[in-house]
């Protein structure tokens, strides 16, 4: 049975730092493109970054809002995808969750409807 457990999360103030954990059981992380994305209440869920599959290169892509600020990284051994989130902004407050899948091509990257597999969130809380 797969599943994904994210956190990490948690609330600190504005120009603070967290990193998120997304681990996954069932499958072997890098042989999949996992994405982080985020939704505020009230809002949809948007994309915030995404390592794609060792077999598609490995590369990273960020939305805008988090370019410069984010980054995310796997460490295959661990079965884990990072997000490193700097420079927090309290519009960064969401409840951010990690999706897989495999075959995902480059232009759905950040689609998510392209993600078989989520976690169940955490919430970040970001105050000014």
């Amino acid at each position: 049975q797969v599943q994904l457990l994210e956190s990490g999360g948690g609330s600190v103030q504005a120009g603070g730092s967290l990193r998120l954990s997304c681990a996954a059981s069932g499958l072997t992380f890098s042989t999949y493109t996992v994405a982080w994305f985020r939704q505020a209440p009230g809002k949809d869920r948007d994309f915030v970054a995404a390592i794609r599959s060792r077999g598609s290169g490995g590369s990273t892509h960020y939305a805008d809002s988090g370019k410069g600020r984010f980054t995310i990284s796997r460490d295959n051994a661990k079965n884990t995808v990072y997000l490193q989130m700097n420079s927090l902004k309290p519009e960064d407050t969401a409840v951010y969750f990690c999706a897989a899948n495999t075959g995902v091509i480059l232009a759905s990257t950040r689609n998510p409807t392209q993600y078989k597999y989520w976690g169940q969130g955490t919430q970040v809380t970001v105050s000014s």
